[in-house]
């Protein structure tokens, strides 16, 4: 997932990762501000952290209207997200669809074997800009990314948590840090497993 308003083949997946690992840092700001409470780049996690997103989800989606601002207006809508482990479940790769928005984006994961470490890239479809990398993993049913990156012309710490609720079930939430304080959260989601068969079509989303 998400910061701003998927692969077919292990082929297009590896162009995709090259590119990330070429830009990973063009996004972030120089003057990011200090480090929020919680955040650290030096959280792991395991090789398999993923595979359980493998397949279809149906997702709840509810974004900040305003970030930033103090803001408490949310907006909500659908969305549909397929997901697709390659390399032994150490590369993943999903599309995720905002049918009422008219945008999607791309994120795609690279496991560090060495560094026990996922690197997280996202892609918005209106802008197709590569965004800076959240890094980090799961503990347990809980993960934990955090990175750097610029929102609006203002440099942020960034946190993406995610919560396996249970089989059928997860959640997502995105938050920022524009003074080393506070975490605002500005997104969240709440996914419910789908029949692949249905909400995917050669692992993309059919909506």
């Amino acid at each position: 997932m998400a910061r701003t308003p998927v692969l077919r083949n292990a082929t297009f997946a590896g162009s995709v990762l090259a590119a990330c690992l070429l830009a990973s840092t063009s996004s972030a700001s120089a003057g990011a501000p200090p480090d929020a409470p919680g955040y650290t780049t030096a959280r792991t996690g395991g090789a398999h952290d993923f595979e359980y997103f493998a397949g279809g989800w149906r997702t709840t989606q509810h974004r900040l209207k305003a970030r930033g601002v103090g803001s408490n207006e949310w907006d909500t809508f659908p969305a549909t997200l397929c997901m697709t482990p390659y390399l032994d479940g150490r590369v993943t790769a999903d599309e995720i669809r905002f049918p009422t928005k008219g945008w999607a984006g791309f994120t795609l994961r690279s496991y560090d074997l060495a560094k026990k470490q996922w690197s997280v890239w996202w892609i918005n479809s209106t802008s197709g800009r590569l965004e800076a990398p959240v890094v980090g993993g799961f503990d347990g049913a809980r993960g934990e990314f955090y990175g750097e990156d610029v929102d609006d012309g203002r440099p942020v710490k960034v946190r993406y948590r995610w919560d396996k609720v249970d089989h059928d079930r997860a959640r997502w939430e995105q938050a920022f840090s524009y003074d080393g304080g506070a975490w605002e959260t500005n997104w969240t989601a709440d996914f419910v497993r789908a029949d692949a068969a249905t909400a995917c079509s050669n692992g993309r989303p059919r909506d």
